[in-house]
């Protein structure tokens, strides 16, 4: 890993975005639906599948981007992984009205926006 923190920090969020899509896959309608409680009749089996995939593919990209922040692509790759995630929960809550503002979408929002303000200072 790069020295500093925030190589940690991505490789931490990396295994606990893991961890998050082996509960989609394995207890696909539990956590989901808490997540997605005000449209709860909109979680599917597949769609949280679908979620799973989608967090293990971010999963990968923070990995690997831990241990290259100091290339420029991989760099913007990892910070675009933070922005898509605030997108989603912000638009889940805000716009679609699926989610409620809780400790499930303010947890990712919070280590979203914290990370990309941690990315440019």
């Amino acid at each position: 890993l790069p020295e500093g923190l925030f190589a940690k920090w991505v490789l931490f969020i990396a295994v606990v975005s893991v961890f998050n899509s082996l509960q989609c896959y394995l207890a696909p309608l539990g956590l989901t639906r808490q997540l997605y409680g005000r449209k709860p009749e909109q979680v599917t089996v597949l769609t949280s599948h679908m979620f799973a995939t989608w967090t293990l593919t971010v999963a990968m990209v923070r990995f690997y981007g831990a241990f290259h922040l100091d290339n420029p692509t991989v760099f913007n790759m990892v910070w675009f992984t933070f922005v898509v995630a605030l997108f989603h929960f912000s638009t889940e809550v805000l716009v679609f009205r699926s989610a409620k503002l809780d400790k499930g979408t303010i947890n990712p929002m919070i280590v979203s926006i914290g990370s990309l303000i941690w990315m440019y200072n």
